[in-house]
């Protein structure tokens, strides 16, 4: 379990790793394909047209001012349109003051869908109604920056915490805001953190990959050989074995509270099923390299199969047994149980393509009985199973050609998982029966 527990850490290490390299890989792009010739990130234009006595932007940056002045940053803002124009930047307090009973336009959101079909963004509003005209924007006192003047207008602000009001109106502070500009940020330290991250993203996926690699690699050296042949099938038939004995005297009530007992099965088997989906990940990178699923990933797979197959055999998959599910991975004790027989190789091309393409029939097929929104979801097998319920309710007795069916449809499904697992390259039958 030890190892186990270290290959899925590393596989988290991992997929760090990953995150951090998309991550460092975009800010490198953005830096290199969005920066001009003056050094800043410009984003696409932007239109703003209102009739309204100005358009205002609120921003609220956080931080004490050592961190802003480590990481310098400056903002552009770049205005044209036919009358004379106004740029200004105040504390959002000094500018609602200033347009307190005036109509004026507050930025909502920006539509960047928008901006492919036509070339600019698309802006969202909230429009502030009221009877005052403002007086002259460049009389007021408490800008902290402002520029004004016919043709392009720009402003250059050093970014700092604070809660801040970028504000857009004409020079006279009449109505009728048409304007059309951009906005940049100048971040010199943005290509240096782009190669920070990549490294850190190199680091992490070295060390998840010799975590996985070196207890992988342990976990093969002291594997008992007695093992394989504890999960060996028989020649012809499916690596998947699933074991269901119908148990002689069945509560008529119990099955109503299932659902509540089986509350800490259902809290343990979220995380299992993490460890699973990220086993699954690095069983796939296992398999591409060396066509080999590695051997403790598949135990722990076939551990929470198994566990998952106890809990629904207990509960409303097949309401089979009134005994209490073991929280164990082992193999025995229960009247349901799962094998899957370990394959020496498998095919790397196959695991690409068979999770996915391959299995679309069969996923098709256990929408059907399982449900379409997941495997404890209402399906055929649940709606069989509840019937089965009734009955043992008002006679005491399940039947047991409803029981025939139902381990059939789970039997299907978990040869299903398997296959999707890449624990086998078998592909499923279509059929209930072994």
């Amino acid at each position: 379990m030890g190892r186990a527990i270290a290959i899925v850490f590393g596989a988290l290490i991992l997929l760090v790793g990953v995150a951090l390299l998309f991550g460092g890989a975009a800010l490198l792009g953005i830096n290199r394909g969005l920066t001009d010739d003056e050094g800043f990130l410009t984003l696409p234009q932007i239109e703003l047209e209102r009739e309204t006595h100005a358009v205002v932007a609120e921003i609220s940056l956080q931080g004490d001012w050592m961190w802003w002045y480590r990481l310098p940053a400056n903002v552009r803002i770049r205005m044209r349109g036919e009358r004379s124009v106004f740029i200004g930047i105040a504390s959002q307090a000094d500018l609602e003051e200033y347009l307190s009973n005036v109509s004026y336009s507050r930025i909502d959101d920006m539509d960047f869908q928008h901006y492919h079909r036509s070339g600019t963004w698309s802006t969202g509003y909230y429009d502030y109604v009221g009877s005052d005209t403002p007086g002259t924007p460049a009389s007021q006192l408490f800008w902290r920056a402002s520029v004004q003047g016919v043709n392009t207008q720009e402003l250059v602000w050093p970014i700092g915490p604070g809660d801040w009001a970028i504000a857009v109106m004409n020079a006279d502070g009449s109505r009728g805001i048409h304007l059309a500009g951009s906005v940049s940020v100048n971040a010199p330290w943005l290509l240096g953190m782009a190669i920070g991250v990549l490294v850190v993203a190199v680091v992490f996926i070295a060390i998840g990959f010799a975590l996985i690699l070196f207890f992988a690699r342990r976990t093969r050296e002291q594997t008992d050989p007695k093992m394989h042949d504890m999960t060996h099938v028989g020649q012809g038939a499916y690596p998947l074995v699933l074991k269901a004995e119908l148990a002689e005297q069945l509560s008529p009530v119990l099955w109503m509270v299932k659902w509540f007992l089986l509350i800490p099965h259902l809290v343990v088997l979220a995380f299992l099923l993490v460890g699973f989906a990220f086993s699954w990940l690095v069983s796939l990178l296992g398999i591409l390299f060396t066509g080999r699923y590695p051997r403790l990933l598949f135990d722990y797979n076939v551990g929470v199969m198994r566990w998952m197959w106890r809990v629904a055999f207990y509960s409303y998959q097949a309401l089979g047994s009134d005994q209490y599910p073991p929280f164990t991975f082992q193999a025995g004790g229960y009247p349901a149980d799962l094998e899957v027989s370990y394959p020496e190789r498998l095919s790397p091309g196959l695991a690409l393509v068979k999770w996915w393409l391959l299995a679309i029939p069969h996923y098709i097929v256990i929408g059907l009985l399982q449900g379409g929104g997941g495997y404890n979801s209402w399906g055929l097998t649940t709606i069989l199973t509840l019937f089965a319920g009734v009955k043992l309710l008002f006679t005491g007795r399940y039947p047991k050609d409803i029981f025939r069916l139902v381990i059939g449809m789970n039997r299907w499904t978990f040869r299903v998982l398997a296959y999707a697992a890449l624990m086998t390259d078998i592909y499923p039958p279509f059929r209930f029966e072994d």
